[in-house]
């Protein structure tokens, strides 16, 4: 029978009589096993925010173990606290995939025993390929149903629907960070289908449990302190729906604030967005009076709070906390600046919407 992934750390723990621990070759967490209560802040930190650090890579890195075909030891190093350590390489056809870690701080595990667990990093090593190489595939079509090209978008849904990768409807998710994040895959359900495409990553989600994967992808990201904005575009009926659920979902993003997920539906007439470039928005919706009142800070907040509150004085003085005298004086200074009258229904639109989209236009 075969065994996955956390099955094979299990059996290791077990036969060598030490904590397990399974990362890739990027040290992403895969997998873990309990034995006993030895713990150190190496192995905590891995387990709590499923990777190790950057400085734990570089020093077990020194170790040889990205070219190492055997077991190697790694010696404790008191002033980190950190416990010795045995690494098995888990390679498959000469590659390394990743790592199986195991506290072994009084070498009690001999040669002979590691020797023994070999096959079981040579099995983990073949499912690993197996999934990197099955994750890139589809993470390959994903961005195939994204291409300009729509005999390109067909053919990579015809091939998702024949390889029964894809259960429709389907969440479109759009998760967008400062500088591209790599997004572990392992922690991810296998029903994700994921890809990174104009420096954001795209998610396919089934839409049953869309929240909950789209969530622990943004733990994921967040835990490389990494502010998140998230875009969502559901119901998405076919895979041939999904490159315009992908554009609306990355307009939701774009106009999500750091930490937020926002939703197509509820984007309003943000959604214009969608329809034309930031130039051509802007030369539509802008006139030089809303340019020049977008150089007044506080004028153009003012405004903006007055039309979205309906133009009711008496709120939009208590929300700015300001005199009612004063929001009159400033309301005259806006409609001095705009040649715009604000009890004018067509010029308050006119208004509304160039302040809403100029914080969205580049």
């Amino acid at each position: 029978m075969a065994l996955d992934l956390q099955e094979i750390v299990e059996q290791a723990a077990d036969l060598l009589g030490a904590p397990a621990t399974l990362e890739d070759r990027d040290f992403h967490l895969v997998a873990y096993a309990a034995h006993g209560d030895t713990i150190d802040p190496v192995r905590m930190d891995s387990i709590l925010h499923r990777r190790a650090t950057g400085a734990v890579r570089a020093r077990f890195e020194r170790h040889g173990i990205a070219r190492a075909t055997g077991p190697v030891r790694i010696p404790a190093d008191a002033a980190l606290g950190q416990l010795a350590r045995l690494c098995l390489p888990v390679r498959w056809n000469n590659v390394t995939y990743g790592y199986l870690w195991l506290l072994d701080d009084r070498q009690r595990i001999t040669d002979p025993q590691a020797a023994r667990a070999m096959p079981l990093c040579e099995r983990a090593g073949l499912l690993m390929a197996r999934q990197a190489r099955e994750r890139d595939d589809l993470g390959w079509k994903v961005a195939d149903l994204l291409s300009t090209h729509p005999d390109v978008r067909t053919q990579a849904a015809d091939d998702l629907t024949d390889a029964g990768a894809a259960d429709t409807p389907l969440t479109v998710a759009v998760l967008r960070t400062p500088s591209p994040e790599p997004l572990n895959p392992w922690l991810l359900p296998h029903s994700v289908l994921a890809t990174v495409w104009q420096r954001d990553h795209v998610l396919l989600l089934p839409a049953g449990n869309a929240p909950a994967a789209l969530a622990r992808a943004r733990r994921l990201l967040e835990e490389r302190n990494a502010p998140v904005q998230t875009g969502v575009y559901s119901p998405c009926p076919t895979l041939d729906d999904v490159h315009e659920g992908w554009l609306r979902a990355r307009v939701a993003a774009r106009t999500a604030a750091p930490g937020e997920t926002r939703d197509w539906t509820s984007l309003g007439v943000l959604r214009l967005l969608r329809t034309a470039g930031d130039e051509a928005l802007a030369q539509t919706t802008q006139t030089p009076g809303t340019e020049r009142l977008l150089q007044h800070r506080d004028l153009a907040a003012t405004a903006r709070t007055y039309l979205d509150l309906a133009g009711n004085v008496q709120e939009t003085a208590k929300t700015l906390n300001i005199h009612r005298q004063t929001l009159y004086h400033r309301l005259r200074r806006i409609e001095e600046l705009t040649s715009l009258t604000l009890t004018d229904g067509q010029d308050r639109l006119t208004l509304h919407l160039a302040l809403t989209l100029a914080p969205h236009l580049a």
